[in-house]
């Protein structure tokens, strides 16, 4: 136990230097955060780097659309829509009013929701209901897709996010190694049953091609699947 806690302590101390010589001091941004604490959200968001690195990826493509899959205080979709170009537009999903609510206020403040020339759009309810409705109006292709929500409904996510792409988008899912405990195929975990699922449901389909890093953060050990539309 007290290696485990030695490592954490460590894999934090990094997060901090790296952060500090890489992560420009952003009152929005750390906004969010103190607003999202104070609601009592989970303390579940991305990083600042990878934050940033979500940023990289969608500049990296280019991308003009994007989705994101789990809004939460909308800390990763504002590191997200701030890589679009003006006109770029940014769609993101949460199920949870209260967790909405916080991400439209942090949204707001970062100039990013509202009247205007807003880029992003925050819809409330399930994914599972929200991400059939994008599809029959016609939404999309978009060029990066950010799946961070319930974890248990990462394999059916996946279906929707591919029909929901173009050749060549990006998709990003993160906390799929969960400490290690995508191992244990007898877990009863949901969370750890669903990402079993969801490297299952990526290894049948055909249409990607993907990769998987294991990361350790200040959010302990994890990781992210990257996965390229074919």
């Amino acid at each position: 136990m007290g290696q485990a806690n030695d490592s954490e302590a460590m894999w934090t101390a990094v997060d901090a230097y790296l952060a500090g010589h890489l992560i420009a001091k952003d009152e929005v941004l750390e906004a969010a955060l103190a607003e999202s604490e104070a609601a009592g959200l989970p303390p579940i968001q991305v990083t600042a780097l990878q934050g940033k690195m979500l940023q990289m990826f969608a500049r990296m493509v280019s991308a003009r659309r994007i989705l994101e899959v789990g809004t939460l205080g909308g800390y990763s979709t504002i590191w997200l829509a701030r890589a679009l170009p003006q006109n770029g537009r940014l769609v993101t999903l949460e199920a949870a009013a209260k967790h909405a609510a916080v991400a439209r206020k942090n949204l707001e403040r970062a100039g990013l929701l509202g009247s205007g020339n807003a880029r992003v759009e925050l819809r409330e309810g399930p994914a599972l209901e929200t991400l059939p409705k994008l599809v029959a109006e016609g939404v999309g292709p978009f060029d990066m897709i950010f799946l961070d929500a319930d974890k248990e409904h990462n394999a059916e996510y996946l279906q929707w996010a591919v029909r929901l792409s173009r050749v060549g988008t990006v998709i990003v899912t993160d906390n799929v190694v969960r400490e290690g405990a995508v191992l244990d195929g007898s877990s009863d975990d949901a969370m750890v049953k669903g990402t079993r699922r969801f490297f299952e449901a990526v290894a049948a389909e055909p249409h990607v091609s993907a990769t998987a890093i294991q990361t350790v953060s200040g959010k302990k050990y994890d990781g992210f699947a990257l996965l390229m539309v074919e």
